[in-house]
């Protein structure tokens, strides 16, 4: 089979899926560089793959022009830049159209297989094996190997850390202290860590006086929140509404550490290399969204034992009745110790 030369890949959303091919492209850069990459997403996560030398972005603008028929628009835009090959990392309806779209015009085309079957034997019944499955980036370069490019992620090297501007090095201060990013949300509730107990957790880690804590979210009942932490705090500054996409991600890049969820800023953190620690409600590291070269022990879980039904669901979008704390389990001291020793 002969090799691609150009290459559509299309992922759509969610910030931290998107955020999870970034690896997985670099290394089919640097595997094959004569290779042109073309990636289809959202505009705002353009600024994920700025790094990535050699690889054009096109704007899936599924609201607006690329609506409903305006996927053969999104088709016709790809055609026309000579593509001979389509990764499809997201495999949806939307994908799907513009994958058969292409294919029709004799384009080679590729998609993900999610593994929805194996997921779903560890998220019901009663006996939860929780065996490890393929994790997203596997499942990312699977499509890869499947158009003939036969990739290995372990020759994956993370880019240098990004340049800061005079205003985000003024967020860091100019005492030498760790830089720890804090993102205390998630999509649900089951898999945010409470914030009563992450107050615990920054002020433990206030009173080192060790240590720049930024908080991080999006939206402005987050922000309002992370306002609040910010004001009790001396070395805590909230910059989820002080900065650009483009900036967060400078100021990620410099962090000494992360502290997460099962959420989009710890794959964010992983892209650039940052130590991630990861606190798990009822979802668990098994299902493979593990964030990319994380080790086994930066992942924090809940009792297993008194919450054996763990994992409840692949996204966390539901549980049993009883298991809605599930992460009350995960002690503030728990968390600071897992801090030091990694920092």
């Amino acid at each position: 089979m002969a090799l691609p030369k150009h290459v559509l890949v299309i992922r759509l959303s969610a910030l931290g899926d998107v955020a999870m091919t970034v690896p997985v492209l670099r290394v089919v850069r640097k595997t094959y560089p004569e290779i042109k990459l073309t990636v289809v997403s959202r505009n705002q996560f353009s600024a994920l793959f700025e790094d990535i030398e050699g690889i054009e972005f096109i704007e899936a603008d599924v609201y607006g022009r690329h609506k409903g028929f305006g996927l053969f628009k999104l088709a016709s835009e790809a055609n026309r830049l000579g593509i001979d090959a389509v990764a499809d990392l997201h495999n949806v309806i939307r994908s799907k159209v513009v994958r058969f779209l292409l294919r029709i015009k004799g384009v080679r085309t590729r998609s993900i297989d999610k593994g929805r079957a194996e997921k779903k034997k560890l998220t019901v019944g009663l006996n939860r094996d929780r065996a490890v499955l393929k994790s997203t980036h596997e499942r990312y370069a699977d499509v890869f190997r499947r158009l003939g490019l036969d990739i290995n992620l372990t020759d994956h090297r993370f880019p240098p850390k990004k340049d800061i501007s005079p205003r985000i090095q003024h967020f860091f201060g100019k005492e030498p202290k760790k830089a720890i990013g804090i993102a205390p949300f998630a999509a649900y509730a089951s898999k945010m860590y409470p914030i009563d107990l992450m107050k615990e957790v920054i002020a433990l880690l206030d009173q080192t006086n060790r240590f720049k804590i930024f908080l991080l979210g999006a939206g402005a009942a987050e922000v309002s929140v992370l306002k609040e932490i910010e004001n009790d705090y001396d070395n805590v500054t909230n910059v989820a509404d002080q900065l650009t996409f483009e900036e967060e991600l400078s100021l990620i890049s410099n962090l000494d550490l992360m502290v997460s969820m099962d959420s989009s800023n710890g794959h964010l953190a992983a892209m650039f290399g940052v130590p991630v620690i990861t606190l798990w409600g009822v979802t668990h590291p098994c299902l493979g969204f593990t964030p990319f070269g994380q080790p086994d022990e930066n992942q924090l879980l809940s009792d297993l034992e008194k919450y054996p039904l763990i994992p409840t669901s692949v996204y966390g979008n539901s549980f049993p009745a009883g298991y809605e704390n599930v992460m009350t389990s995960i002690r503030p001291a728990r968390i600071v110790e897992k801090i030091i020793e990694t920092v």
